[in-house]
C-alpha cells in the first residue's frame, strides 16, 4: 500500500467561503453527494473531520478528502 500524496477524492473541489467548521463540513458533504460518492464514505468523512476541535487538524482532515480552495474574500 503506497502513501497517498493528494486528497482521497481529488476530483471534488470545494471553495472555502467561511472558516466555520460546520459550514465547511456541510459544503464538503454536499460536494461529495453531488459527485455521487457513497453515503458510507460521506458519513466516514463527517465522523473523521468533526472528531477534531483543533481548526488546523480539522482542515488537514478535509484536505485529505477533497481539494480545498480558499475564497479570495477570506
Amino acid at each position: 500500500m503506497g502513501i497517498r500524496m493528494g486528497p482521497r477524492f481529488p476530483e471534488v473541489h470545494v471553495t472555502l467561503r467561511t472558516g466555520n467548521r460546520w459550514a465547511v463540513a456541510s459544503a464538503i458533504r454536499q460536494a461529495l453527494r453531488k459527485a455521487g460518492k457513497d453515503r458510507v464514505e460521506i458519513e466516514r468523512f463527517l465522523a473523521e473531520a468533526l472528531a477534531y476541535e483543533d481548526p488546523q487538524a480539522f482542515q488537514e482532515v478535509c484536505r485529505r478528502w477533497v481539494a480545498l480552495h480558499p475564497s479570495p474574500n477570506l
